[in-house]
Order: C-alpha cells, then structure tokens, then sequence
C-alpha cells in the first residue's frame, strides 16, 4: 500500500480523487466528498482502483499543469515516453466563482504518446459502498456501464477493453503523437437521460480554463512564498464545495494522524474552526470574495438560535448530524483500524468555536458586505453564549471523547 505523500489531488470543487505516482487512483467518492468511495484501495487492497500504466520499467515524473489541480505524469522508458493527464472536470463553460457549481461528475484520464512506442495497461476494478458492493459491468451504447445499488458509473473510451467478472482490463499501444481518452462519470441509475458525452480533450480545456479564470482575481498576493501561497489557495479551493462555499479538512476518511493509535477520524466535514482559520488564510492569499460566503453558509446551516449547543462540525451540504460508524471489512490504511464514516464530534460541545467565529467575521468585516438581519442574530447570540457559559467545561480543541474538561483555549477563544 502507498505512502500517503505518493499521492496527488485531483477536484473540481464538488469531489476528489486521489492518483498515485504509479497511475492508481485508489480514492474517489463520485459526486460528493463525502458520498461512499468506488475506489478505495488507500483503505484497503481489495477496496477498488483505476491503475493505468505503462508495462515495463519506467521513471515517473509529476507536475500539475499551471495553476490548476490537473496532474500531468510523465513516464519515461528504454522505449518510449507517454504521458497521462488526470483532472476531474468542470463543466463547458463555467468561469471564475461558478467553477465546481457545474460540473459533469467526470474522471478524465488522458494518454499521449510523447516518444517512441509504449505498450499501456488498464485494469479497473470498482467496488461500490466502501468496497462492500462488486457492480454488475456491461457493455452499453459504446460504453461500459456498472450498476450496483443506488451508484452507477459510465466508462467512454475508443480502447477495446475486456470485461471480466469483476474489473474491466485491457492493453494498448500509444506511439508518439497519438492519444487516447477515457472519461468515468458518475450517473444517476434511475434516470432515463442521454448521457453526456462532450470529448475528453474539450473536458480538459474547459477544466484548464475554468482555474485560469478562478486564478486571475486571486493574483494579487505579492509577499513571501508567493508562488506556495497560491498553491496552497488552490488546493483549499479544491477542497471547497463549491455549492455552498464550505471548506472541507480533508477529501479522506480514516488515514491515521499516528501508525498505531487508532485516531483514524473521517475528516470530510467541515470544522467551523477550520473554516475560521481557511478563510483568514485565503484573506491573505488574496482571495477576500470568500468571506461573504463563510458567513452565509454559517447562517443558513445554523437556522435560529436555539437551546442546543453550537455544533463544531457540519457536513458540505450544512448537515448537523454526521452520525458516525465503523466499516469493519476494511483493514484501513496500514491496517491501522478502525476505518470510520461519520464523525461523532458533532455532538461535542467546544466553546472555543463561538470566538473563533467572532473573531473572523471581525477582522474580514471589511471584505463582506453589510451583514443581514439573520447573520447579526447569529453573531450576537454566539457573543451572549460565550458570555454566559465561559466557565463551563467542554470537549476542547482536542475533542476529547471520554469526559468534559476545563480547557483554557476554549476560555481564551470565549475572551476574544
């Protein structure tokens, strides 16, 4: 099993995937962050995977094409050189803000031939639900098809492939100049619909295009690690969804913080923390749009005051409750188990989160337009809960989950 720095993002602002530097793509949860993954071998060796590589003895080298989370692999051997270009697309079209409000729910792998004559091998063997569904595979109008459950997925390629019983396989030859395309988009099983079928190569200008446009009103940071600072905006970028502006921790669930210790949490959920932290990062990467979005994501999730505690941690969509399992048939990343969806932590009181908040909404005050009567509301009742109950025990920054505690951070963040 890979290391997880062996791994590159690949997102179009909805969802992600992960893509090894051996041409595996061993996460992905179609359509949403946090929707069951159809490949997981980062979780397990039997959890699913898209591996596309050239047979033989290779050097691979990576980059991602400008600024953007489209990732160019070059592999280089004693017989040729060929390169695969990986991006989950956006849709035709869609510019600046609206990139990842739109998308095709597509995974675009594209091969060129750079050099000589190299021989590429397929195998892609999906496993739905977590790796605990095998989908039945079918040929379909030129495509291959794979249904199980409530998931289905759509293969389109000009490449002969085999079908097995339970992964599609093949091998190819690309020689310099020539490509090859393969397109995987996720699809509504009960739906009658034509599927889309825009080409590869225009899926992948358009992807290029939409980060171009996001990139140029976000250009303006001028200070130290200026050329880190914009990838690191690009990367939460693609961390965002983009339907409601929320900023997820992670596109993963269960790669443990320490080998050994069983701190494997599901992080594909936004830590109202976090969110606080990410838009002052993205303040100062020039990005200061944001703002107005943090908040009203904040509101809209929240509703009306209540008796209930503020919760720390909401889904994408502004879900509370993130209800938290185990997945018992997967051995987790390293067998280090257990492997986990859902995080409990949204039950947790953490008073730290209110002055988080607060402290945000008044150092961005100048960067979001004037606040509405619900966002004014909220903010003052996390100003008077913070007043009345900073003497109270709670979970802490550290989510503590046997026993409340008195915590001087959350009394601190209660001050401000």
């Amino acid at each position: 099993m890979r290391s997880i720095g062996d791994y590159g993002l690949l997102s179009d602002c909805r969802t992600a995937a992960l893509v090894s530097r051996h041409g595996s793509i061993d996460w992905h949860c179609p359509i949403s962050f946090d929707a069951p993954s159809v490949f997981g071998r980062l979780l397990d060796p039997d959890g699913g995977h898209w591996r596309m590589a050239p047979l033989g003895e290779t050097t691979a080298t990576r980059r991602y094409v400008g600024e953007s989370l489209v990732l160019r692999t070059q592999f280089d051997g004693a017989d040729g050189a060929a390169a695969i270009t990986d991006f989950l697309s956006f849709a035709p079209g869609t510019r600046a803000h609206d990139i990842g409000k739109r998308v095709p729910h597509a995974l675009v792998r594209i091969v060129e031939g750079l050099r000589g004559r190299l021989v590429v091998e397929l195998d892609l063997a999906p496993r739905f639900e977590y790796g605990l569904t095998v989908p039945w595979l079918e040929q379909s109008d030129g495509a291959v098809e794979m249904r199980a459950g409530p998931s289905a997925l759509r293969l389109e390629t000009d490449v002969t492939l085999d079908l097995g019983r339970d992964r599609i396989t093949g091998r190819f030859t690309v020689e310099a100049g020539q490509t090859r395309t393969f397109t995987l988009r996720g699809i509504d099983p009960l739906s009658e619909a034509v599927p889309d079928r825009t080409p590869a190569e225009d899926l992948l200008e358009a992807t290029l295009e939409g980060w171009r446009s996001w990139n140029e009103p976000h250009v303006a940071y001028d200070g130290i690690a200026g050329e880190m600072v914009r990838r690191s905006a690009i990367v939460l970028q693609g961390l965002t969804d983009e339907r409601t502006g929320a900023v997820i921790a992670a596109p993963t669930t269960s790669l443990p913080a320490h080998l050994g210790r069983g701190d494997t949490w599901d992080y594909r959920y936004v830590w109202l923390r976090d969110l606080s932290f990410t838009m002052r990062a993205l303040w100062v990467a020039a990005c200061p749009t944001e703002a107005d979005r943090f908040l009203g994501f904040l509101t809209r999730s929240l509703g009306q005051p209540s008796d209930r505690h503020v919760p720390i941690v909401l889904g994408s969509d502004g879900r509370r409750d993130i209800s938290e399992h185990q997945l018992g048939h997967l051995a987790g990343h390293r067998d280090n188990r257990p492997v986990r969806v859902g995080n409990a932590a949204w039950e947790q009181r953490q008073l730290d989160v209110m002055g988080e908040v607060l402290d945000s909404a008044y150092l961005l005050r100048e960067h979001i337009s004037d606040f509405d009567v619900q966002t004014r509301r909220m903010l003052r009742d996390f100003a008077d809960r913070a007043a009345a109950g900073w003497r109270d025990a709670d979970a802490g920054m550290w989510e503590a989950r046997d026993r409340e505690r008195q915590y001087t951070s959350s009394k601190v963040m209660c001050w401000v």
